[in-house]
């Protein structure tokens, strides 16, 4: 992967939250990479119980201060960032005072969603692809994973299809058994409609369930790759019927070769 660029788009990333599927891969495929000589890129959004001081946030001014349309409303975008002990990896957090304030990451002290995650989930995904804009660094392969960044693949093919900087990129979704219940909004598809997305695009967030969500991020990706040894059984046939390259499940101890194979051969050759 020498000299390949790289952007991971996660939910989740250790040290910064606790140990998950996710947060583990999130920080293990992006080391991989680092260590064969790519350039990486990881971004994540700073929930407000990721530790500043401890992990010395800070806010890079160059990037903070454009504004991101929300439904009809400015929210101003604050970008900090940080760098993982001893490996020379720096990752971006997303912020914004009214989403990412509270503390905790997706749901309350009682478990539920928070009202606001659709808003949340686009301000991630147009966040992530203003910043990358502004670092003006084009990515081979944008590397998604967890369902808060699900609507980035869609944003990409639709709101910036005409961006030059992603023209060549690539990208992978991996899809991980994080089910949630219920759904987000239901007014998140008028949402999404507001920055003109094509309605056949958006035709599943009209039940914004887990399982749309994925769906949205896997038809809009180049290829998949299994994150999860288990799924619903709709996303698993969902999955199993797929004509893009998809990669089979691996855990973290033999990962690395499967990886890299198929951010090779099946990504970046297809």
């Amino acid at each position: 992967m020498k000299d390949k660029r790289i952007l991971y788009v996660s939910s989740e990333v250790v040290p910064y939250l606790p140990e998950t599927e996710i947060s583990s891969m999130s920080f293990e495929a992006p080391r991989m990479v680092n260590k064969q000589g790519g350039q990486i890129r990881i971004f994540m959004p700073r929930f407000g119980n990721i530790n500043e001081r401890r992990h010395q946030l800070h806010e890079v001014i160059r990037l903070s201060g454009i504004n991101l349309v929300i439904n009809d409303l400015d929210m101003p975008l604050i970008i900090k960032v940080a760098s993982i002990p001893k490996e020379r990896i720096q990752v971006y957090f997303i912020d914004n005072e009214e989403y990412f304030k509270r503390k905790a990451t997706l749901t309350d002290e009682e478990g539920n969603l928070f009202p606001d995650n659709d808003e949340r989930a686009i301000f991630f995904a147009k966040g992530v692809i203003e910043t990358v804009k502004k670092l003006n660094w084009a990515p081979d392969i944008i590397h998604v994973n967890g369902w808060i960044a699900s609507l980035l693949p869609l944003y990409l093919k639709e709101f910036y299809k005409t961006e030059p900087l992603f023209t060549e990129s690539k990208i992978v979704t991996s899809v991980y058994n994080q089910n949630f219940e219920g759904t987000l909004d239901k007014g998140m598809i008028d949402k999404v409609k507001f920055d003109g997305l094509d309605d056949d695009a958006i035709k599943p967030l009209k039940e914004p369930n887990y399982i749309n969500l994925m769906k949205i991020a896997i038809d809009n990706s180049d290829a998949v790759i299994r994150g999860s040894k288990d799924f619903p059984k709709e996303l698993e046939d969902y999955i199993k019927n797929l004509s893009k390259p998809v990669l089979d499940y691996h855990t973290l101890e033999e990962f690395a070769d499967p990886y890299t194979e198929f951010y090779k051969n099946a990504v970046l050759d297809s």
